[in-house]
């Protein structure tokens, strides 16, 4: 082998793609070729969540040796025992959304009342700072989970900047702190999935215009509160479990970490549950920093969101800034298959 063919052999087995697209990057581009004459509030916003993301990512890398897995001594504004990230990740976002210079409202899981920055912010969000963090004791997989709203030309920053139906969120999404860190985003124009790159300290676009499939037999639900459903319900999962058209039931796939169960939703497609019952007869989860979000991730994706009467989710108007509603959400024909039950 003569030296050239040595050294073209080497270059082929080590190639490295330099041209790739950072978070940053695409922001930008989309701001570009979407809406030339923003003012670019909105991609400033976006980098300061990422800040935070990847600020809550270490700091969840190195919970375990540093003492930060544990309970804090205290409990959030809807009675949940706060752990130690909890708080944690909770500052991390005030200080981030705070020193954006964008952000006027803020709405956390953990805090009872929102918050109001002073200066000249245009948006809101609303978030649940680490949602999952009752697993993260057991190396399970926790996220956050983001939804934000423009602020009305004549608001001074109110509880009314939030208290809207999620079709007017202008952008929404997860990050998922796993093996990896992923970050699900939609600004209204499809979905698009990052992976933190932590040699680079960047998030690398790895999942470009992410659609879930239009039907698969997998479910996701806590089974442990069958007791509670209605009889709708019930039926409609004792269905799921009998052989279907291909001789096979459906496979039952549940985490109990909201971010990662959609997550899996999301990539393989099936449907993601959690309804209201007799035992909690709003739902369990919040409408602004959950539902919300992780309806309009999935309507982009080509998916549906309903809550248990069948009302699309995005439709919604909250009348406080913690309610909750039950939901179930995924491939298209999976939803349509839940709704059918609903008629019966």
């Amino acid at each position: 082998m003569s030296f050239f063919t040595m050294v073209n052999t080497v270059s082929e087995q080590m190639h490295v793609d330099t041209d790739i697209i950072t978070l940053t990057r695409f922001i930008l581009q989309e701001q570009q070729s979407r809406a030339p004459k923003a003012t670019g509030e909105l991609s400033l916003l976006l980098n300061s969540l990422q800040f935070a993301f990847k600020f809550i990512a270490h700091n969840i890398r190195r919970a375990e040796l540093v003492n930060l897995i544990g309970i804090s001594g205290s409990a959030n504004s809807t009675g949940d025992v706060q752990k130690k990230l909890d708080v944690i990740g909770d500052e991390i976002f005030i200080n981030a959304m705070k020193s954006s210079n964008n952000v006027k409202v803020l709405v956390s899981e953990e805090q009872e009342d929102l918050i109001v920055f002073e200066g000249g912010g245009r948006y809101a969000v609303c978030t649940d700072p680490i949602d999952g963090s009752s697993n993260i004791d057991a190396g399970v997989s926790v996220g956050t989970i983001f939804g934000v709203y423009r602020l009305k030309d004549d608001s001074q920053g109110s509880i009314k900047d939030v208290l809207r139906p999620g079709t007017e969120m202008v952008a929404a999404g997860y990050t998922m702190y796993g093996a990896s860190a992923h970050l699900m985003l939609t600004t209204g124009n499809g979905v698009n999935g990052f992976t933190l790159d932590t040699q680079l300290g960047e998030f690398i676009l790895t999942s470009p215009n992410l659609t879930i499939p239009k039907s698969r037999a997998i479910y996701s639900v806590n089974e442990g509160n069958s007791y509670y459903w209605p009889e709708y319900v019930k039926k409609y999962l004792e269905d799921l479990k009998k052989p279907q058209e291909n001789g096979k039931p459906y496979s039952a796939r549940y985490i109990g970490s909201m971010v990662a169960d959609i997550h899996r939703t999301l990539l393989y497609g099936g449907i993601f549950a959690y309804p209201a019952d007799s035992k909690s007869k709003n739902g369990k989860l919040r409408v602004l920093y959950e539902c919300f979000p992780m309806a309009m991730l999935m309507e982009q994706a080509g998916g549906s969101a309903v809550n248990d009467r069948g009302e699309r989710i995005l439709e919604i108007e909250p009348k406080g800034i913690h309610d909750k509603s039950g939901i179930w959400l995924g491939s298209e024909k999976e939803i349509e298959r839940f709704l059918s039950y609903m008629k019966n």
